[in-house]
């Protein structure tokens, strides 16, 4: 699908464009159309690119993307992007999804409570980052150690323990988000570590920013090569 139609307006820019993102680009590397569609989900949202996130959305569904991993998606942004950047994208997902007959509501996916999110949050960060995270959310100076725990409670208790994802999968969406929104290459390495960490592999990482390039561009899809490479060291 071609998701450019300017044919009468731009047609030269049209059919270069579709050929390279929708010949060249698609048929690189071996992502599942399902993966690739996650990776550009996330990424759409990263860049805060609503108008092609609503063309996208029909897509991903139609390759087996599913309600729950596209809800999903889009709710664990809020940890990478804050809610001022992703509420819209919330809206106009509920739009497409009552546009398609998909009833809302979802199943709920939580698997924590407000009591042992902090202590299932904490877990999540060693389960992915390693022993070097365990109690990290009691570390740091006093008068900003609370954000080290809201971390733990909040971005990994209240967003990583839910169903509809595994680690690798919320690991990658991960990176796209910070990969797409630039200027956060510390957490961008520390990310693509994490992936490895994982499952999700260099060449795994690189095929993930190749699918991606259409939508951020070449300097943010270099910058996460350089971070990839940085991680691996």
């Amino acid at each position: 699908m071609a998701i450019l139609d300017f044919e009468k307006t731009d047609p030269e820019f049209t059919e270069f464009f579709n050929n390279f993102a929708f010949g060249e680009v698609v048929n690189h590397g071996n992502l599942d159309d399902k993966t690739r569609y996650m990776a550009i989900l996330a990424t759409l949202i990263g860049c805060q690119s609503l108008d092609v996130y609503k063309i996208m959305l029909s897509d991903a569904l139609a390759a087996g993307v599913t309600p729950v991993e596209i809800k999903e998606t889009v709710y664990q942004a809020v940890a990478y992007l804050g809610i001022g950047r992703v509420f819209a994208f919330i809206n106009a997902t509920n739009e497409i999804f009552e546009e398609k007959g998909i009833t809302l509501p979802l199943e709920p996916q939580g698997t924590t409570t407000p009591e042992d999110r902090l202590e299932k949050g904490a877990q999540a960060q060693v389960d992915i980052f390693g022993d070097g995270m365990k109690d990290f959310y009691k570390s740091g100076p006093q008068e900003s150690v609370h954000i080290n725990r809201w971390l733990a409670a909040n971005c990994f208790g209240d967003y990583y323990t839910r169903d509809g994802f595994d680690y690798g999968q919320r690991e990658m969406i991960t990176f796209c988000f910070i990969a797409a929104q630039g200027g956060c290459e510390p957490q961008l390495i520390s990310h693509a570590k994490a992936n490895m960490n994982v499952g999700n592999d260099k060449e795994f990482l690189i095929n993930v920013i190749s699918q991606c390039i259409p939508y951020i561009g070449y300097p943010r899809s270099l910058n996460a090569l350089r971070c990839v490479n940085e991680a691996e060291k």
